[in-house]
């Protein structure tokens, strides 16, 4: 099976992210991939790093007829068995590449995010029906693809994105060697977030409710992990700025950690505050590595975590509400263990990456044996 993979996105992101692990997964499956990212996209950066051909365009926008002249000299070239992207923006060129060629190979989307425009229009129509399925990766967004999308509901598959749960795991990762970098005592209790620098994301409420949970403790830590992704440097500023406001000596941040599994095994509670996440990879993460979690009641992170069983859920960007679950799980390790076994069990069992990988690759043959 030979496989071309798309994601022209210039950001660092989750959607950046699960593309490279989606695509490493595939080599190990000993599949052809090949990859068309935007030239010199921290994306195209990573890839260059797993011995893959990369197919490095310059567009930006929407409409960009020399870019789609070479997308289609490179599909034309490369007679690949799938077409698979990760941005639902690159149709407008992937799309106009195929008719160009009258190419009738399977295109797959994978929706990672959702929209709040109605694309139900001639043009779109035309652009959409060219899918041989769309991937929702969480409920809200198969909601939104049937209520946006010119699609029939039979071309839009749930697949949840995924981990992989044997390097996600408490057994490999020892949370020590973190704690000591940050002067983090064996008595402190660590509640940590893990997020890019972006709104949206919940930094100010964790802030907030930090700063709440100070006055009724003294051996918090509070960790902060991630970086600003680009031309969000100004609003990481402002949160690292918010932080000093609040008095908050105890917070931590950390910046980018490659080492994601012992980040999170320093923690004692996980916390995930995010407005509005299509899915949320990094709870999924934490949950793997056994971490209880408090997290906002809203969208994708519904068909994550489970209230009352693996995590507590809070009124969506409501701070107080936020620290008054945390103190739950500050006051009872019994209800953090009991939390994070549990945590583990769902992840393994829902997010795993080998079997969604399966999956995928099961819909891959269906599609190449209908074409």
């Amino acid at each position: 099976m030979k496989v071309l993979y798309s994601c022209l996105s210039k950001s660092w992101g989750g959607m950046e992210m699960f593309t490279l692990t989606a695509v490493k997964q595939l080599i190990k499956r000993n599949i052809n991939v090949e990859l068309v990212c935007i030239a010199e996209s921290r994306l195209h950066i990573e890839a260059n790093n797993i011995g893959i051909i990369i197919h490095p365009i310059k567009a930006s926008g929407y409409l960009h007829p020399v870019s789609t002249i070479k997308l289609s000299s490179i599909i034309r070239k490369g007679n690949h068995d799938i077409i698979h992207t990760q941005a639902s923006k690159d149709l407008w060129l992937l799309v106009p590449a195929l008719k160009l060629i009258n190419a009738s190979t399977p295109l797959i989307l994978t929706k990672q995010v959702g929209s709040a425009i109605i694309k139900k229009d001639r043009l779109h129509k035309w652009l959409y029906n060219r899918l041989t399925y769309a991937f929702a990766i969480s409920r809200v967004i198969q909601k939104n693809l049937v209520e946006t999308c010119p699609l029939p509901e039979e071309k839009i598959v749930l697949i949840h994105n995924a981990i992989d749960t044997k390097v996600f795991s408490p057994e490999k990762s020892d949370g020590r060697k973190v704690r000591n970098e940050f002067g983090i005592a064996s008595g402190d209790v660590v509640i940590g977030m893990l997020a890019r620098f972006s709104p949206g994301k919940g930094h100010e409420e964790f802030l907030k409710a930090a700063a709440e949970l100070n006055k009724k403790h003294d051996n918090l830590k509070f960790l902060i992990v991630g970086e600003a992704s680009r031309g969000e440097n100004d609003y990481a500023e402002s949160i690292k700025k918010l932080a000093v406001e609040y008095n908050l000596g105890n917070a931590v941040f950390t910046g980018f950690r490659s080492d994601t599994p012992e980040v999170l095994a320093a923690m004692d509670i996980f916390v995930f505050p995010s407005h509005g996440e299509a899915f949320g990879i990094a709870l999924a993460e934490a949950m793997a590595m056994e971490k209880p979690s408090v997290c906002s009641n809203s969208d994708g992170v519904l068909d994550i975590a489970v209230d009352g069983a693996t995590s507590f859920l809070f009124e969506n960007k409501n701070s107080l509400d936020l620290a008054e679950k945390i103190e739950m799980l500050i006051s009872s390790p019994e209800k953090r263990n009991e939390f994070g076994n549990a945590a583990r069990k769902r992840a393994v069992e829902n997010f795993d990456i080998e079997p969604l990988t399966d999956k995928v690759l099961k819909i891959y043959s269906d599609a190449i044996k209908n074409n």
